[in-house]
């Protein structure tokens, strides 16, 4: 089991893009959970929040994480566990939304219009940054730059950075 981070400022679509890019690494033959972080106290999920929206794209499993408490949904019988591991159990790759202090390797979703500055510039597990306009700043140059408006070329790069061999075109 692998573990990969989607991180970014609130408000820059990182669960957008998690809901694009799970249907393309499941047709890529990937069973694929989620983990959505966030620090705010916590409901069960409900129609149009992120860990619903997740649960609707595919994701195997989703684990809605919070400072108190933490819910897990399957979509298969098994039982829920609550740490990495024990989630990873017969799945190939966790996407992780949040937890951005995880020892994980991470794209950062960015858009220039926020007015932040990159993530990436704290955060050297951020190995690619997924854009709707130009990097600035000190480690603009040193980053692999993705198209924030094309996710499955995000999932290609996704699956062959965690040396997952591209066979065919989902």
């Amino acid at each position: 089991m692998k573990a990969f981070g989607i991180v970014g400022y609130s408000g820059s679509g990182k669960t957008t893009l998690l809901c694009a890019l799970i249907p393309y690494l499941r047709e890529a033959g990937l069973r694929v959970a989620a983990i959505k972080a966030t620090h705010h106290d916590i409901d069960w999920d409900q129609p149009g929040k992120d860990s619903y929206r997740l649960r609707e794209a595919g994701a195997e499993a989703v684990l809605l994480q919070g400072p108190e408490r933490c819910f897990v949904v399957r979509r298969s019988p098994r039982h829920w566990r609550t740490t990495l591991d024990l989630l990873g159990t017969g799945l190939d790759l966790v996407l992780v939304e949040g937890n951005k202090d995880w020892p994980i390797p991470k794209i950062e979703v960015h858009r220039p219009a926020l007015g932040r500055g990159l993530w990436a510039e704290q955060d050297p597990q951020v190995i690619a940054v997924a854009s709707d306009g130009p990097l600035t700043g000190p480690a603009a140059d040193t980053l692999i730059r993705l198209d924030l408006n094309d996710p499955p070329a995000i999932g290609r790069y996704l699956l062959t950075s965690m040396g997952w061999r591209i066979t065919e075109e989902p």
